[in-house]
């Protein structure tokens, strides 16, 4: 009886929270940037269009599922003056892109199809950047991710593809890591534990929990510049995998 009081609870909080939270904060902060816009060049408006964002998610990721949910997010790398980077990180959720938002720096997701589909999130996450691997030809994906780092802007990308839903992760995609050989871009593992009931695949519910974000050392240039990409993402995965086995012993 208490746990589905919980779940009543937590769930009630959340979604009803979410709601207000969208229909409320997102046109604040676009008609913020806006006016902003109106002073700032295109670079500079982007750059705040993207900090509301991360605003956002920390707001749904952090605050509303509160105390029912929390998060812990470590740093082990003692290099903070990474950046621009690539975010490597393991998909369990759906959860998983707005825990994005506690990561450093300036940074643009990439993401499957279905996010551009979600009512305002999509229109939010395309005015952002946000970039679609299924949508364009690998030519035009790596053109924009250099853009993107020459601008100073980092990468966020599940190379999974898709989310696990569990502790088993699955196979990378090499997209992400041809793209880090070509602009000898750091590439930076995120371990994210925890979020695999956060919700369940398949499921909105979500469950009490403890997540846990650990950002990892960056491989840089040196790291891997004698791999081949099929070499450096299963480099990339097994340090995942093992710091994964670290956190849930």
């Amino acid at each position: 009886m208490t746990n589905s009081i919980t779940l009543l609870l937590l769930n009630t909080q959340f979604y009803i929270l979410f709601l207000l939270c969208t229909f409320i904060c997102i046109p604040f902060f676009v008609i913020i940037v806006a006016i902003q816009a109106l002073f700032l060049s295109h670079r500079s408006t982007m750059e705040r269009f993207r900090r509301a964002i991360k605003w956002y998610g920390i707001i749904v990721i952090k605050v509303l599922p509160f105390p029912f949910v929390r998060i812990i997010y470590e740093d082990l790398d003692q290099d903070k003056s990474i950046v621009p980077c690539i975010y490597i990180c393991n998909h369990r959720s759906t959860s998983d892109p707005f825990l994005m938002s506690l990561l450093p720096f300036e940074l643009v997701q990439v993401v499957n199809k279905w996010p551009f589909r979600i009512p305002i999130l999509g229109i939010f996450a395309k005015w952002s950047g946000y970039l679609s691997v299924n949508e364009m030809a690998f030519e035009e994906f790596s053109s924009r991710v250099s853009t993107l780092l020459d601008q100073g802007v980092s990468i966020a990308a599940f190379p999974e593809g898709t989310r696990s839903g569990g502790k088993n992760m699955g196979q990378f995609h090499g997209a992400m890591f041809r793209i880090a050989l070509q602009t000898r871009c750091p590439i930076v593992p995120v371990c994210i534990t925890g979020n695999e009931m956060i919700p369940l695949k398949g499921s909105l519910l979500l469950r009490p929990g403890r997540i846990r974000i650990r950002k990892l050392k960056a491989l840089k240039w040196e790291d891997y510049k004698d791999l081949t990409p099929f070499k450096f993402k299963n480099l990339v995965r097994n340090i995942l995998a093992g710091e994964m086995i670290s956190v849930e012993k």
